[in-house]
């Protein structure tokens, strides 16, 4: 999946369906800016280039640097544009935590409120938060087992965890 930071740059690929369904290939790339109305001129735009007059309708054939997020061939520009806003503030990791939420933009936006940082194992998370809020008697530390304590956070929905390497999980507490 790549480096979690990577910066995500989205762009739409917008075909005027007049010209499609006449058998001329005819659209434009178009990189999705944060502000709808100006993704809409440059569809707008195309559509009055296009070789059929009075071409009206479009639609999205093909898109990149969306994270893996799927965009629907007619998804509504507003959505897009939404959808291209948070993975340019979030990246690779935001688009992999959007996933995890089922497309929920919302809900991705506040999971990285409770974010709490990247670890080899959820189990180093669990005992580093126990280490740093309990004092734990030295004879007692080898019984700890973190790996069931992270096995039952996530079991019981307390937390959750995107993986973006073999290495390296993110850790969430869930809502």
């Amino acid at each position: 999946m790549g480096n979690a930071a990577e910066a995500l740059e989205p762009r739409i690929y917008v075909a005027c369906v007049a010209a499609y369904n006449s058998g001329q290939l005819h659209g434009a790339w178009i990189s999705v800016v944060d502000d709808a109305d100006a993704v809409r001129e440059e569809i707008y735009r195309m559509l009055v280039n296009s070789p059929v007059r009075g071409a009206e309708e479009y639609a999205i054939h093909d898109y990149e640097d969306f994270g893996g997020v799927t965009i629907s061939e007619y998804a509504g520009i507003d959505r897009v544009v939404e959808l291209a806003s948070f993975l340019r503030e979030r990246g690779v990791l935001g688009a992999a935590v959007l996933e995890h939420l089922g497309g929920d933009v919302e809900a991705a936006r506040d999971a990285f409120e409770d974010y709490c940082g990247a670890y080899p194992r959820l189990s180093d998370y669990f005992a580093e938060l126990t280490e740093e809020t309990v004092a734990i008697p030295e004879a007692l530390r080898l019984y700890i087992d973190y790996e069931a304590m992270a096995r039952d956070a996530v079991l019981g929905g307390e937390v959750f965890t995107v993986e973006t390497a073999h290495d390296e999980v993110h850790v969430f507490w869930a809502r």
